[in-house]
Formats: C-alpha cells, structure tokens, sequence
C-alpha cells in the first residue's frame, strides 16, 4: 500500500507543480507587462488585424461578455480601439493600438504556446499517451466536465473584474 500512496503522491506532487508553473507565468506576465493571461492571448488574436468583438470572442474561445470587459480595460490603457465597421456602422470592429502592438511585441510567449511547440515534437504515441492520461487524471478528479480556458492562467478567464483584481498583485493594474 505504500508503493501505491507513493505513486498518488508523486501524481499529486506533478499536476501541483504544473499549476505552479501557470501561477509563477500568470504572475510574471502581471509583473512584466501588466497584462493577463486572457489580456495578452485577446492581444495576440488582434496581432493580425481587426476583429468584431464577436469574432474575437469566438477566436479565443470566450465568451463575448468576458471579451467585452477585457477589451474595455485594454483600450483604458490605450492598447486596443474599438472603431465602427465602414462596411456595416452597427458592427465595431477592435483592433491594435500602437502601445498594444507595442506590449505584444514586447511580452513573453504564453506559456501554452511553449508547451504546444515542445508537445508537438513528441512522437505521436507518446502525444496520445499524455493527452489520455491528463483526461483520466482530470475524470479522477472531477474536473473532466469542466470548462476548460484556452488560456493556461491561473483564475477564471471569466471572472469578473473584481475577482481579476484580486489576482492582480497590489499596485499592478491592467
């Protein structure tokens, strides 16, 4: 029985250190460049152009609501704008502001964008072998019916703005 509490430990110990991983990245792109992960992942998608606040939305897999509110303290720091379509006036297209095309540039990779290069060039059994075992440990533990965030950030990338503020180190605000 040992042998067996010593292999759920050293589980435990690993899925542990992997959302430490995500929390120190989360942090230090708040320290870095005020931004969350969310924030720089809507940045990211806007890198290539314009977008309707519903496309982005779509882009990144969140929903409008929460892209809305991300985008509005975005485009308080000046990174983002929001400007009427001239195709179709009802429609507002967001897009890059200078500073943000700026903080892009200037800001680390995201954290799954490092993994998803690493994982990629694993063979494809061993792809299938881990994406098989992270859903069982996520069934084990009652997390595989749970929305799962495009982005690895710590806190829900749909939180509201009080609860971002909460992960927000004092004096940092985005």
């Amino acid at each position: 029985m040992a042998l067996a509490d010593d292999k759920v430990e050293q589980v435990l110990s690993a899925v542990r250190r992997v959302i430490r991983a995500v929390d120190l990245h989360s942090r230090q792109l708040v320290q870095s460049h005020g931004l969350t992960g969310p924030q720089a992942l809507i940045l990211k998608a806007l890198g290539d152009g314009s977008l309707s606040a519903g496309a982005l939305a779509e882009q990144v897999s969140l929903s409008q609501g929460t892209v809305t509110d991300i985008v509005s303290r975005l485009e308080q720091r000046a990174l983002v704008t929001r400007l009427r379509s001239q195709s179709d006036r009802r429609r507002v297209m967001v897009a890059l502001a200078p500073a943000g095309r700026e903080c892009l540039a200037s800001s680390p990779p995201l954290l799954q964008d490092r993994f998803a290069s690493r994982f990629q060039e694993l063979d494809d059994w061993e792809q299938t072998m881990l994406l098989a075992s992270l859903q069982r440990i996520a069934s084990l533990m009652d997390a595989g019916e749970l929305d799962a965030a495009p982005v690895l950030s710590s806190g829900s990338v749909r939180a509201t703005p009080e609860a971002v503020e909460e992960f927000v180190e004092p004096g940092v605000h985005d």
